[in-house]
């Protein structure tokens, strides 16, 4: 379906010279002299660059469906990640790639939510908060708290992440999957 550049919205997926891009954010410009146009800052949605285009008013684009499924993540072995459909029991196997930065959050049995562009599949998100136990990190000293000072901490999934000084190997946290932020320990 065509879109033409008024119908641009924030999030909303559209093919640019044969690439899939999400528009960010967008401003409708009139000069006093010449066509109005449209400055846009659009997301790769392969390679997650972004990019500043002006279009003339009135362009028009190949609009994309986004859908986004929820998947169980099964495991991971040296090929990919297995992902798991909860209604059709389904097993879809993920390239290491397609999963990105969202591997070091994820853990047996997490629900993911697997992002599609019609048939194919863009990128996995991870729950926004996940609880990750401590596997290494420095221990605390009687008098440390007292600082507010941080330190770094590797979790099950690998994962390294700044924690209070207080928390010891063993203790599970619970971490922002946004930002990688420690939020308390459970």
């Amino acid at each position: 379906m065509a879109i033409s550049t008024a119908d641009f919205k924030n999030g909303k997926a559209i093919i640019i010279d044969g690439k899939p891009y999400t528009i960010i954010e967008f401003q409708h410009v009139k000069p006093g002299k010449g066509g109005a146009f449209v400055r846009t800052k659009v997301r790769d949605i392969r390679t997650g660059r972004v990019n500043d285009l002006t279009f003339r008013s009135g362009e028009k684009f190949d609009e994309i469906r986004l859908e986004e499924k929820e998947m169980q993540f099964l495991y991971s072995d040296g090929d990919g990640f297995n992902f798991m459909d909860m209604t059709s029991y389904e097993q879809i196997p993920v390239p290491t790639d397609a999963v990105g930065d969202a591997a070091k959050w994820l853990k047996e049995n997490d629900i993911a939510s697997l992002q599609y562009a019609g048939d194919e599949l863009i990128g996995v998100e991870p729950p926004m908060f996940v609880e990750l136990e401590v596997t290494e990190t420095e221990p605390g000293f009687k008098g440390d708290t007292v600082q507010g000072g941080t330190k770094q901490a590797t979790l099950e999934t690998g994962a390294v992440v700044n924690v209070p000084m207080f928390v010891n190997n063993g203790d599970v946290l619970k971490i922002d999957t946004r930002d990688g932020r420690y939020i308390t320990r459970v």
